[in-house]
């Protein structure tokens, strides 16, 4: 369990002005089969024309959200490390204009491991990006192509060489619980994870999302992932080795030397205000769940209309907004504060957790019962979603 004090908790109750800043880029070379992002492959790409209407959302999206401060910028996708660093650039000079940005501003670059793109790392750092997280998904070159991924290990190990010479901080994500892999197996694959000294790690378990190649794969039996008891035996091996290694869990599946936490994702999981732009962005500003437009297209065709892409703008309930907020803190080892969650959602968290299955999950050690935040254990983090449907009475 990572201690309170190892978070560093930006945000509270009285500050209102504290977000993040989402922005898309929805083109990526290929698929992956296992991916359900709004990611799209288009033979051509006018980045001029691009520029000018992510140009446009954000000012659009910043008349409406005066007077905050940025705490971080996310370059996601899609494969964001395929946009031309200037646009990057002036995007970044953009949002510090409409926006005072922390002097510790966290600017985060989503990136393949392709020596293409990484030979865009130290432009992208110039450019202001101060942050990369890696998709390198395995190390090993069966696993890499069962995933569909287009970069072998050498050259991913290679892209991973120049992002920790360009970038003062370097995330990268895993992808375990493939089929046919044993916990020995794992366990050599992430040893050598970690001995290559990133301060954070992104490691997933293998889902089959609905819409996916995998998902196709899995309807017909020709696709099967480790059971749920070796499943668990993954995420517990997983948990140990980087607590072990000095990268705790500080969420469900990622992993942290303390003060290297993604300031953009704790403010989603703290459940802050952010902006998105971009198409299928997301946002949440002032009790307002903000949408765009999916289909690129779709998203250009609006911001030649109106001058943003969104396509829905809903006023949140209270209890709308209480239950988004226990989903986001409930992943985090420090919990729920409930004087925070009060503030950010409108609702009490006594009020929105059943208090007798709060009960009845601490007697079987699945939440810590020795404080007032809400806190789901080790154990219960195996079973989250079980956890999160008996506290919010979804059973």
């Amino acid at each position: 369990m990572v201690p309170e004090a190892a978070l560093p908790v930006h945000g509270t109750d009285t500050d209102e002005g504290e977000f993040a800043l989402y922005i898309h880029w929805p083109f990526c070379v290929s698929k992956c089969p296992y991916c359900d992002f709004n990611s799209h492959v288009r033979a051509t790409v006018d980045h001029d024309r691009w520029r000018a209407a992510l140009l446009a959302d954000l000012a659009h999206e910043a008349a409406l959200s005066p007077g905050r401060r940025l705490r971080s910028i996310f370059f996601g996708g899609g494969t964001p490390s395929l946009m031309p660093p200037a646009i990057a650039a002036s995007l970044i000079d953009a949002a510090t204009g409409h926006w005072q940005a922390d002097d510790d501003l966290e600017i985060t670059l989503e990136a393949n491991p392709s020596s293409v793109e990484a030979a865009n790392f130290n432009a992208f750092a110039a450019a202001g990006v101060n942050r990369v997280s890696l998709g390198l998904q395995a190390l090993d070159d069966e696993a890499l192509r069962f995933l569909g991924r287009a970069h072998d290990v050498a050259e991913g190990l290679a892209a991973l060489d120049i992002a920790q010479r360009a970038f003062s901080r370097v995330s990268f994500d895993l992808i375990y619980a493939r089929p046919g892999q044993s916990e020995a197996a794992w366990q050599a694959e992430l040893e050598r994870a970690l001995g290559f000294g990133t301060g954070h790690l992104s490691l997933y378990q293998l889902t089959i999302e609905p819409g996916t190649r995998f998902a196709t794969l899995a309807a017909r039996g020709a696709l099967s992932i480790p059971d749920d008891d070796l499943a668990a035996d993954l995420f517990a091996l997983t948990d140990a080795m980087t607590a072990a290694a000095g990268l705790p869990a500080y969420e469900v599946s990622n992993h942290a030397r303390p003060g290297e936490e993604s300031r953009h994702n704790l403010v989603y999981w703290r459940y802050g205000d952010y902006a998105g732009i971009g198409p299928g962005a997301h946002g949440r500003r002032s009790r307002h769940a903000v949408m765009r437009h999916k289909k690129p297209e779709n998203w250009l065709s609006s911001i030649d209309a109106h001058g943003h892409g969104i396509v829905e703008e809903t006023p949140l309930a209270a209890s709308d907004r209480a239950h988004e907020a226990l989903l986001m803190g409930l992943r985090l080892s420090e919990g729920i504060d409930p004087a925070i969650f009060q503030a950010r959602s409108g609702s009490a968290l006594d009020a929105t957790v059943d208090a007798a299955a709060r009960a009845r999950l601490a007697r079987h050690g699945l939440v810590d019962p020795r404080t007032d935040r809400l806190v789901v254990t080790q154990a219960g983090r195996m079973v989250l979603n079980s956890v999160i449907a008996e506290l919010a009475g979804d059973r």
